[in-house]
């Protein structure tokens, strides 16, 4: 999908934005077609995820004929020229949103915002194109990338989906089952530019949770706190590295979690934002 509507004054602000991150990451970021270049995205997604017994994350070939069917393949390059990120989108039936395959950014480059400008990119490139909503889908047990999904973005979460692509064997996931949380990100919400621009809801745990806890997790701390209309509940640290250390207690967190996420979103809950110690906040969907 490749026509691009006259440009909204969301539209307008998006690609601004998306100006501005990328500036502020030290990155160019374009939407990607040279063959050659898609080979080195291909290699990039490799480089972070591993490869798999089924090959690379997204392999050359498929990037090569989303890429011409006119969706998104966007790259990040710094002043040099080097790759140092990259994020695949596809549209979905109607132009009803933009379903964001993949995005990751080179170790060592994922704290200069290059992720960020990757992201505020699509946002841009999906607008332009009257998409007014992007999906995809992330690990609940990675506290870092639901709080860049859920605070730093503007996204929501209210569907857990159970095993999705069933047992993963990349070096990230480890054999572990695939549940994912389904992002759903307004592209037009005064949240969604707000975060845009840099200007971000920091969520705290209140104090006053630790005076109702309902579960404790797999490491004996509490897990599930509740205040007046809302649920807070805590992701490990770093799932990753615990997947390599004690896979059976990491297993024990997908399980305690999936419970958590899948009780609360059938009592109408909204995951609608993350602190920076990993407590998810849930609110009932109409207060997100």
């Amino acid at each position: 999908m490749s026509l691009i509507v006259e440009a909204s004054p969301t539209a307008r602000q998006a690609g601004e934005a998306a100006a501005a991150a990328a500036s502020k990451a030290g990155v160019r970021v374009i939407d990607e077609h040279d063959r050659d270049k898609l080979r080195d995205v291909e290699g990039l997604l490799i480089a972070i995820w591993g490869m798999s017994p089924h090959g690379a994350p997204v392999p050359f070939d498929l990037l090569r004929s989303i890429s011409h069917a006119g969706c998104n393949v966007s790259a990040a390059y710094n002043a040099d020229g080097a790759l140092r990120g990259a994020a695949v989108g596809i549209v979905s039936p109607g132009g009803a949103a933009t379903y964001s395959l993949i995005a990751g950014v080179l170790p060592g480059a994922a704290d200069k915002g290059v992720g960020f400008a990757l992201k505020q990119h699509q946002r841009a490139w999906s607008l332009a194109r009257g998409i007014e909503t992007m999906t995809w889908t992330f690990d609940p047990l990675v506290s870092r990338n639901a709080r860049f999904n859920l605070t730093k973005l503007g996204a929501h979460a209210f569907e857990y989906a159970r095993d999705f692509y069933g047992e993963m064997q990349d070096d990230i996931n480890a054999n572990d089952e695939s549940d994912r949380l389904v992002a759903v990100w307004p592209l037009s919400s005064k949240r969604s530019i707000s975060c845009s621009e840099g200007s971000v809801e920091e969520l705290e745990l209140p104090e006053t949770a630790q005076n109702n806890i309902l579960e404790y997790g797999p490491d004996s701390r509490p897990v599930l706190l509740e205040t007046p209309d809302t649920l807070w509940c805590r992701a490990p640290q770093d799932i990753v590295a615990l997947r390599a250390a004690d896979s059976d207690e990491a297993g024990l967190w997908r399980l305690r979690i999936r419970g958590i996420f899948e009780s609360a979103f059938a009592s109408g809950y909204n995951a609608s934002g993350v602190t920076r110690t990993g407590w998810y906040r849930l609110t009932k969907t109409n207060q997100a």
